[in-house]
C-alpha cells in the first residue's frame, strides 16, 4: 500500500512504511503513565444546561457567564465537508487534560499549561433525534495530520504519522476538528470539550454513578481498585474508571474506550432518572458545574443556545445509543499504535452521512482491546 493518504481515505496514513514517529517493533510495551482527558461528563452537561438554564434572571446570567467558547467556523473557513442537511447532526466530543490550574494535580502533577485530547467522540444525531451513534476515536491511532489554523489565527502544518491525539496539542479544537473532519469526510456541526476537574466535580454534584464491574479493576496508575461487583462510584473514583487501561483488557487505549462507553450508558441514564425540578438547590449546583465544565464552539457559547440545541437530545437514553470504536488494527510496526482500517472505517463514515445505522460488519474482525462487558449499568 502506497504511504500516501487517498481521497477515499482522507487523512489516513500508508501502512507499507515507517514515519519518524513511529518506535521498533516488539512486544507491546507498559504504556507510560500519563493521566487522560475524559470527555464522557459532556453529553450530561448538555442535558443538565437545558435544566439549569430555568428560573430566574440571574440564573441565567450566571450561568452565561461560566460559558467558554471557540470559533471554529471562522478559523477553518471553507474548505470544509459539504453540510448535509437531512435533520441529523454531528458533533465532536473532547475530553482536554490541561496540566494548569486545578487540572494540574489530575494531569500528571506539572503546571506547564500544556493540554492533549486522549478522547474523542463523534456523536452522530440522527433526523428525529431519539437515536445516537457514537464513535470513538482512539487517541493512539496513527493518522495524517492536515494544516490547520487555531482560533488564534496561527498555521500549522501538516504531519505523517502521527497520533491522532497530536491534532489538539498541536492547534487545539479548531485542528481538532479539521483532523476528523479530513479522516471521515463529515463535517462537524458543533463542538463540545470537557476537562479533568469539571468531569469529577460533576460526578460528585450527581450524587455519584452506578455501575457493575465483572471482573476486578486494580490499576496503580489510574488509582483505581474495584472488586467484582456494584459500585457508587465518586467523582475520583469514576476518573479513575474512564482513565484506567492497564487493570483491563489487554492494556491498550482501546480497552480504556470500552469502559468509557459503558460508564457514559451509566451516566446518561442515571442523569434521566434524577428528579432535579424537586431539588432547585441541586438544579443550580449542577447547572453551575456542568457550565463551568464545557468549551463549545461559538454557535453553543450561550446558554440560550445551549438549551435550545440539548433540548432536542433529551429524549435520548442509553437503549438508544449505539456506541462503537473506529475500525482499526494494531500497526505491525509498533504494538503500541493502531492504524485504520480503511474499508471498515469507510462503512462507518458512509453510514452517518447517509444518517443511516452503522452496519455490524464494520467493526467486525477489528482489534478491540479485550475489555468489553467489564463494566455494565446497575
Amino acid at each position: 500500500m502506497s504511504a500516501e493518504s487517498t481521497p477515499e481515505n482522507p487523512g489516513i496514513p500508508g501502512t507499507g512504511t515507517s514515519g519518524p514517529n513511529r518506535r521498533g517493533k516488539g512486544r507491546r510495551r507498559k504504556p507510560r503513565t500519563r493521566r487522560k482527558g475524559v470527555v464522557v461528563a459532556a453529553w450530561t452537561a448538555a442535558g443538565i444546561v437545558v435544566l439549569g438554564g430555568t428560573g430566574i434572571g440571574y440564573v441565567y446570567f450566571k450561568l452565561n457567564g461560566n460559558l467558554h467558547s471557540v470559533d471554529i467556523n471562522q478559523a477553518l473557513g471553507t474548505d470544509r465537508p459539504e453540510k448535509v442537511d437531512n435533520g441529523s447532526q454531528n458533533i465532536l466530543v473532547l475530553g482536554s487534560d490541561s496540566r494548569s490550574g486545578s487540572n494540574k494535580t489530575l494531569g500528571g502533577g506539572t503546571d506547564d499549561g500544556s493540554a492533549r485530547s486522549d478522547t474523542a467522540m463523534i456523536v452522530h444525531i440522527y433526523q428525529g433525534h431519539k437515536k445516537a451513534s457514537v464513535v470513538s476515536i482512539p487517541r493512539d491511532t496513527l493518522i495524517d495530520r492536515p494544516a490547520c489554523t487555531d482560533t488564534q489565527g496561527t498555521t500549522h502544518r501538516a504531519a505523517r504519522n502521527v497520533m491522532f491525539n497530536s491534532a489538539y496539542s498541536t492547534g487545539g479544537a479548531a485542528c481538532a476538528v479539521k483532523t476528523v473532519e479530513t479522516l471521515t469526510g463529515i463535517r462537524m456541526d458543533h463542538y463540545l470539550e470537557v476537562d479533568f476537574a469539571g468531569f469529577q466535580k460533576l460526578i460528585d454534584r450527581l450524587g455519584g454513578v452506578s455501575v457493575t464491574t465483572t471482573k476486578d479493576i486494580d490499576d496503580p496508575d489510574s488509582h483505581l481498585k474495584l472488586k467484582a461487583g456494584t459500585h457508587r462510584l465518586n467523582g475520583e473514583q469514576a476518573l479513575g474508571l474512564v482513565r484506567t487501561r492497564h487493570g483491563v483488557g489487554d492494556g491498550s487505549d482501546l480497552g480504556r474506550i470500552q469502559l468509557q462507553q459503558a460508564f457514559l450508558k451509566a451516566l446518561v441514564d442515571q442523569v434521566r432518572q434524577i428528579g432535579l425540578f424537586t431539588n432547585p438547590k441541586k438544579l443550580y449546583d449542577l447547572a453551575d458545574t456542568a457550565t463551568k465544565a464545557v468549551t463549545t464552539d461559538s454557535d453553543l457559547g450561550s446558554v440560550n443556545s445551549l438549551m435550545s440545541w440539548a433540548a432536542g437530545l433529551k429524549g435520548i437514553g442509553a437503549s438508544d445509543m449505539h456506541m462503537v470504536t473506529m475500525p482499526v488494527q494494531y500497526d505491525p510496526a509498533d504494538p503500541n499504535r493502531v492504524i485504520v482500517s480503511p474499508a471498515k472505517a469507510q462503512q462507518v463514515w458512509t453510514a452517518l452521512k447517509n444518517d443511516r445505522p452503522i452496519p455490524a460488519a464494520a467493526t467486525q474482525g477489528t482489534a478491540t482491546g479485550e475489555a468489553k462487558d467489564v463494566v455494565n449499568g446497575p
